[in-house]
């Protein structure tokens, strides 16, 4: 491939932040041909977002240009290079919550008559392409009211309303269902069919495999390959994303049965419906179901972050009142929620901010915070998850998906909970930062903790737990241990 017969084309491409040691992206060199499905892959950190919002106009380059069509391409905002033909799916979708569909899809470009907005237009322009998508949907309802395939949806219609001929969708699976990324799959393709060229970023291997013609590896910020994708295997793929070779991504189970630390008894909410379970010292206890089950609504229960209508919880064979996360921490229970940004961090804070918040008693003597220890402590966890960041003071907003995650963590490490539970723990992770989560869940066991663990990836959840809980409709359907947990058992309990 060469920039001739190339969409896209990088030469040189840096972008250093400032403040940083090592720039972010560097020397990154790679072509994009016209009607090309062209995967990126990478660890967290490795520079895929970076590079995205290089191309999207978002940040600058510190060097190297970017072509585009055979020109240079200069974009100062998204909206000149989206302008220009330029689309980004972001994981985390970018659009008003409080506005209709259509007025989403024709943000910026509204159709007018007589000085007018020309509602009626919009609306029929909006369901077609919503149609040709194969999507039916009342594009007058606010995008806070869909779920989150439907916003995708929405997401790509307003693309191809502003005529884009070349879409970067990043992580474009993650907070679907396992049908939600079939029905994904076909809008893909029938988009390349339309002629769009795509760049698709995901750390999920079989997506990659099955939808892109090549993939490209980015590690620490460097472009390290570029494969023809019928002539890669997926192990080799995951030996030039970590640098190493990863043999067995699940830790072999180990449990040696504890006491019971954890007995919940009917507990009843909104959504769930007299659950009950026993969790033990030692163990990994995995709660399986499909989307809209009632697992993670139990755990916000039990967590006190909604309330409960009725239940009793013990703890240590003693009745716990937990009534808020305040009393849940404060009984030894950590949550590390399925939406890390919204609810298990503060964006616009330092790591050392978020490590620190639930710990303030920890560190606090006579009124005063004892900022050395804590900075220590920190420092510590800090070393052993790995965090890639400048420093303690960096903004977790400026962190990758999974460096993030590993900051939720630390938060909790730090907080030594007897009882930590994990809600998609590995969202948007890559396979190297997975297999360090999956060991760290295995050593907290080993030392006596007790972890819960909500997955939607099968292979995940039977990987790491020692007994599984099915839930549907808010109750649970099954126990399962050992020989039995299989993706058939699990499934067949779940619906």
């Amino acid at each position: 491939m060469d920039a001739k017969n190339s969409i896209l084309s990088l030469r040189g491409v840096k972008k250093q932040y400032e403040g940083a040691p090592i720039p972010a992206i560097e020397d990154i060199t790679l072509d994009v041909g016209y009607g090309e499905i062209y995967g990126l892959v990478g660890e967290n950190g490795a520079g895929k977002s970076t590079l995205i919002k290089t191309i999207a106009g978002a940040i600058g380059l510190t060097d190297g240009e970017i072509i585009y069509k055979g020109g240079k391409l200069i974009c100062k905002s998204p909206a000149e290079a989206i302008n220009k033909g330029i689309g980004v799916v972001y994981q985390e979708f970018n659009l008003f919550p409080n506005l209709t569909v259509y007025e989403n899809i024709f943000f910026g470009i509204e159709i007018k008559k007589n000085g007018f907005l020309d509602r009626k237009q919009m609306i029929r322009k909006s369901q077609e392409i919503l149609r040709q998508l194969g999507f039916e949907l009342d594009v007058t309802k606010r995008v806070s009211a869909l779920s989150p395939a439907y916003q995708q949806a929405t997401e790509i219609a307003k693309c191809i309303n502003h005529n884009v001929e070349l879409m970067i969708m990043d992580e474009p699976s993650a907070p679907l269902t396992e049908k939600e990324v079939g029905k994904m799959f076909e809008v893909v393709r029938k988009l390349n069919q339309s002629g769009v060229t795509i760049i698709y970023i995901s750390h999920k291997l079989n997506e990659i495999f099955d939808l892109t013609d090549r993939i490209s590896v980015l590690r620490d910020g460097h472009l390290v390959h570029t494969f023809r994708t019928e002539e890669v295997t997926e192990q080799e793929l995951i030996r030039e994303m970590v640098g190493r070779e990863i043999t067995e991504i699940y830790p072999e189970k180990d449990f040696r049965s504890g006491e019971v630390i954890l007995k919940v008894e009917n507990l009843t909410g909104a959504k769930v419906h007299g659950v009950s379970f026993e969790l033990k010292r030692g163990e990994v206890l995995g709660f399986g179901g499909l989307v809209g089950a009632g697992r993670t609504e139990t755990m916000r229960l039990l967590f006190g972050a909604d309330r409960k209508t009725g239940g009793t919880v013990y703890i240590n064979d003693k009745k716990a009142e937990i009534d808020s996360p305040t009393d849940a921490i404060q009984n030894g229970i950590g949550l590390i929620p399925e939406d890390r940004k919204q609810q298990g961090l503060v964006l616009n804070k330092s790591i050392f901010f978020n490590c620190l918040l639930p710990s303030i008693g920890k560190y606090s003597r006579s009124g005063f915070i004892r900022f050395k220890e804590a900075r220590s402590d920190i420092g510590k966890l800090y070393d052993i998850l790995k965090v890639k960041a400048v420093n303690q003071g960096q903004l977790v907003s400026r962190l990758s998906g999974g460096n993030q995650q590993k900051v939720v963590l630390e938060k909790w490490l730090l907080r030594d909970c007897e009882i930590l539970i994990l809600d998609e723990p590995t969202r948007g992770i890559d396979v190297g930062t997975k297999q360090e989560i999956y060991q760290l869940i295995k050593d907290l066991a080993a030392q006596g903790k007790a972890v819960i663990v909500i997955s939607s990836e099968m292979p995940e959840l039977i990987g790491v737990s020692h007994r599984v809980i099915v839930m549907h409709e808010g109750k649970i359907t099954g126990e399962l241990k050992g020989d039995e947990i299989t993706q058939e058992t699990i499934l067949t309990l779940a619906s």
